[in-house]
């Protein structure tokens, strides 16, 4: 008889969808909707059929040329969701040993639990500033480790692991036979940085991404998986169970959003390093949390040095009507993450909020 196992179900999805949302939302990790009009594009040119069986010709074009890669080696997904689920139910099989950070994002977990792989980890300390400890990381894996995943850059903290740093974790895999499974959706966000994907490092690299969270394209739904060839040719079978074929006005979207990226990076980079400053000082005013300011990403993810994370969450929601992200759904209960991709007045308010709620709680717990 094959045992039963508990349902898989992302706890942290089912919150982002029905109980994040407040007057000043610190709880959305992308940057905000990047706005329709603002794009070089009419209702006339959009078609509602006339996609490839395989890809839109024209999409996967440029998101090959934007990652440097063969066509043969990208796969269209509709966001990073679906892009980490194709990889990793292409990647995995029940029983496979895979190793993934902590803290990590709720959903990879869940997927593994889905796929009943067996989950072990490796830990980024919050002391050590969410760094790969690769001696640590070399003690995990096994002759039994068929993959690893990690976020470049982390999500929650947004620290970024550096080329150097992937390049030996690649390596130390290869010599278990086991392949690294990189989700790079935040990496987008070094803007004015030089940076390549980890694709590009190794044949066991395996990268997951998309146009949601830097650059506020949410709606279009472009994601992409970068493959081999012949993981490609699986990735895009598992894709066949998804849909027939995808929402052909979005991958013409993308295709103009792909064409005019500059103006919409330009666009978001402002926003962040406006917000950046913003939440460093506020970071630097607060002694009640430990975090290191904010260099890059959207997010960060401070603990509260005294009392309950969870109770200041609740309140922060309740009485001062800011919504943060418990870092419960992290395996970090003290913890919380910060958004700061949103409207620069809206994070303002919100930090201004979280000021408050910081001072009456402290005053609650003393």
């Amino acid at each position: 008889m094959i045992a039963s196992r508990p349902e898989a179900v992302s706890s942290y999805l089912a919150w982002a969808k029905l109980r994040s949302n407040a007057r000043f939302n610190l709880a959305a990790s992308g940057v905000m909707d990047y706005p329709l009009a603002e794009l070089p594009v009419r209702i006339e040119d959009i078609e509602i059929g006339g996609t490839g069986p395989y890809g839109y010709p024209p999409l996967m074009e440029r998101l090959a040329a934007k990652a440097g890669v063969a066509e043969d080696c990208v796969v269209y997904t509709l966001g990073t969701s679906m892009a980490n689920f194709v990889a990793q139910t292409a990647l995995v099989r029940p029983g496979d040993d895979v190793l993934i950070e902590r803290p990590t994002y709720d959903p990879l977990l869940t997927i593994l639990d889905h796929i009943g792989a067996r989950v072990s980890r490796f830990e980024r300390l919050a002391e050590k500033g969410f760094k790969v400890g690769l001696g640590e990381f070399e003690r995990k894996l096994t002759p039994k480790t068929r993959l690893v995943i990690l976020c470049n850059l982390h999500n929650p903290s947004s620290a970024l692991t550096d080329e150097n740093t992937l390049v030996q974790i690649g390596e130390m895999a290869a010599k278990v036979g086991a392949k690294v499974l990189v989700d790079e959706v935040y990496l987008e966000t070094l803007f004015n940085q030089s940076w390549r994907s980890a694709f590009h490092l190794g044949e066991n690299f395996i990268v997951t991404s998309s146009l949601t969270k830097a650059y506020g394209l949410s709606g279009i739904r472009c994601g992409w998986i970068l493959a081999q060839p012949e993981l490609v040719q699986r990735m895009w079978q598992i894709v066949d169970f998804t849909y027939g074929s995808p929402v052909h006005p979005a991958e013409m979207l993308a295709v103009v959003a792909l064409d005019n990226l500059d103006r919409v990076r330009d666009r978001a980079r402002v926003l962040l390093e406006s917000n950046r400053s913003l939440v460093n000082e506020f970071l630097a005013k607060h002694t009640s949390l430990v975090c290191e300011p904010s260099r890059y990403g959207t997010t960060v993810f401070p603990r509260l040095r005294m009392g309950d994370a969870g109770k200041f969450v609740g309140m922060l929601r309740d009485k001062f009507e800011t919504s943060v992200v418990p870092g419960d759904f992290f395996e970090q209960p003290q913890h919380f993450r910060i958004g700061l991709g949103g409207a620069t007045e809206m994070v303002r308010g919100g930090l201004g909020r979280l000021s408050d709620a910081l001072d009456a709680f402290q005053r609650t717990s003393s």
